[in-house]
């Protein structure tokens, strides 16, 4: 199992939820993708964390045609 946490002042401070024994041995690596700025940021920020493939090429040009069933735009500008 991992958790992720934040140096604060020299001292990892852990997730909350992340409930360790006394004396419990960890590792502790960097994330290289996060920095202390980002995880001030806004939440939305991350959003692209969340997306995924769905194999639909035109989603962009048609999403009102997949959401709502509008016609289908076939000249897109």
């Amino acid at each position: 199992m991992s958790y992720k946490g934040t140096v604060k002042n020299g001292v990892v401070v852990l997730e909350p939820g992340a409930n360790l024994p006394e004396g419990t041995r960890v590792r502790v690596e960097p994330d290289a993708g996060v920095t202390a700025q980002d995880a001030d940021l806004d939440p939305a920020f991350k959003i692209g964390e969340l997306a995924v493939d769905c194999g639909i090429p035109d989603l962009s040009v048609n999403l009102d045609h997949y959401l709502y069933g509008h016609p289908r735009v076939t000249d897109a500008r």
